[in-house]
C-alpha cells in the first residue's frame, strides 16, 4: 500500500501566543475608556473649589440642588444625543422636540381663554400626548434617515426648522400658561427631599450607562457607529437598532421638555431654542465622538454637569449671561482640538 502522509499540525502554542497580546490590547482599551470616563472629575473638583472661593454660597445644598435641577432637563437632551452620536448619527431636531412636544400637549389641554389653549382633551392626557409627539417625531426622522437613506444632519436640521415653526404657529408666538397639574408634576414634585426631575435624570443616566456598557443593544450601537457595513456583516440588524435609537432620543427630548415646562409652569414659543449648542458642548467635552462609535453615558453626564457648574460660578461672580454662550462655543472648539490631538485622526 502506498504510504500516506499527514499534513503537519499548527502548533497550538502559536494561537495562545497570539491571543495574549490581543487580550492585552482589549484590556488596555477598556482601561483607557474607564480612565477617559473620569477625565472631567478633576475639572469638576477644581470648578467646585473656585466657585466656593468666589462665593461661599456655591457649595450650599440649596445651590447644588438648584444646579442639578436646572441641569436635569437639558441633561436628558445630552443623554438622547449621546445615544444617537454613538450610533454614528446626529439629531439636531432634539431642541425643537424639547419645545414642540409639551407645546402640543399644552395647546390641546389648556382651557380656551385661560392660556391660549384649545381645551380639546382633559389635562390628564398631557403627559401621554407629550411623549407620543416626541415618539412620532423620532419615527419621522427614522423614516427619512433609515428607510430613505437621507443624510441625518440635513434631515434633522430641516426637522428642527419645521418643528420650531410649528410651535410658533400653534402658540401664536405667545406662551402657554395655566398648565394642567399633570404637566407641572414632574417639574415641581419633590421625592424624599429632592426634586423629582433630579431623580428621573439620575435614573435615566444610570439606565443609559447599563444600556451602553452591558447590553447587546449597546454593543450594537457602538458597532454601527464604528463601521455600519461591518456591523451589518456581523449580523446586527442595523436598521432596527437605528430606529430604536432615533425614536428613543426624541421621546427623551419630549420628556425633558415636559420637565422644564412643569418647573416653569409654562411653555414658551421659544422653548429649547439654542439648547443644541449646550448639548453638543457637553457631549464633546464628555468624550463622545462626533464620528460615532466612541463615548460613554458617564462621560456625557460629567460634561453637562461641568458646563452647568461653570455657568453657576459665572452667575455668582456677576458675569453677564451673554458671555456664557460664548464660553460654550469656546469649550466646543477647545474640546475638538484636544480630541484631534489625542486621537491622532482627522475628524470628518
Amino acid at each position: 500500500m502506498p504510504e500516506t502522509t499527514t499534513a503537519p499540525k499548527a502548533p497550538t502554542t502559536g494561537v495562545a501566543t497570539e491571543g495574549v497580546p490581543g487580550q492585552r490590547r482589549i484590556a488596555g482599551k477598556v482601561a483607557l475608556a474607564r480612565l477617559r470616563d473620569l477625565a472631567l472629575v478633576p475639572a469638576i473638583v477644581i470648578i467646585a473649589i473656585v466657585g466656593q472661593l468666589i462665593n461661599p454660597v456655591f457649595l450650599q445644598p440649596d445651590n447644588l440642588i438648584n444646579i442639578v435641577q436646572t441641569m436635569s432637563e437639558i441633561a436628558l437632551l445630552v443623554l438622547a444625543q449621546t445615544i444617537v452620536l454613538v450610533a454614528g448619527k446626529m439629531d439636531l431636531s432634539l431642541e425643537s422636540t424639547f419645545g414642540l412636544a409639551p407645546g402640543v400637549a399644552a395647546w390641546v389641554t389648556v382651557a380656551v381663554g385661560a392660556g391660549h389653549g384649545l381645551g380639546l382633551v382633559p389635562g390628564g392626557w398631557a403627559i401621554p400626548i407629550t411623549l407620543a409627539v416626541g415618539a412620532l417625531i423620532g419615527v419621522a426622522n427614522a423614516v427619512l434617515i433609515v428607510r430613505f437613506g437621507l443624510h441625518g444632519f440635513i434631515v434633522t436640521l430641516g426637522m428642527l426648522i419645521v418643528l420650531r415653526g410649528l410651535l410658533t404657529g400653534i402658540s401664536g408666538g405667545q406662551t402657554f400658561f395655566n398648565l394642567p397639574e399633570s404637566m407641572m408634576y414632574l417639574g415641581t414634585a419633590v421625592w424624599w427631599g429632592i426634586p423629582a426631575s433630579i431623580w428621573i435624570c439620575v435614573a435615566l443616566f444610570a439606565a443609559g450607562i447599563v444600556l451602553l456598557g452591558y447590553t447587546s443593544f449597546g454593543r450594537s450601537l457602538y458597532a454601527i457607529g464604528g463601521n455600519v457595513d461591518a456591523a451589518r456583516a456581523a449580523g446586527i440588524r442595523t436598521d432596527r437598532v437605528l430606529w430604536v435609537a432615533l425614536v428613543s432620543a426624541s421621546s427623551l427630548a419630549a420628556l425633558g421638555g415636559l420637565m422644564l415646562s412643569g418647573r416653569l409652569a409654562s411653555v414658551a414659543a421659544s422653548q429649547g431654542n439654542g439648547a443644541i449648542f449646550t448639548v453638543f458642548a457637553a457631549a464633546v467635552i464628555g468624550g463622545v465622538s462626533l464620528n460615532g462609535g466612541k463615548g460613554t453615558m458617564f462621560g456625557a453626564f460629567t460634561g453637562i454637569l461641568l458646563l452647568f457648574m461653570i455657568q453657576n460660578v459665572l452667575t455668582l461672580a456677576g458675569v453677564p449671561a451673554q458671555w456664557i454662550g460664548a464660553l460654550n462655543g469656546a469649550i466646543i472648539l477647545i474640546a475638538l482640538v484636544v480630541s484631534r490631538i489625542t486621537g491622532g485622526k482627522a475628524q470628518e
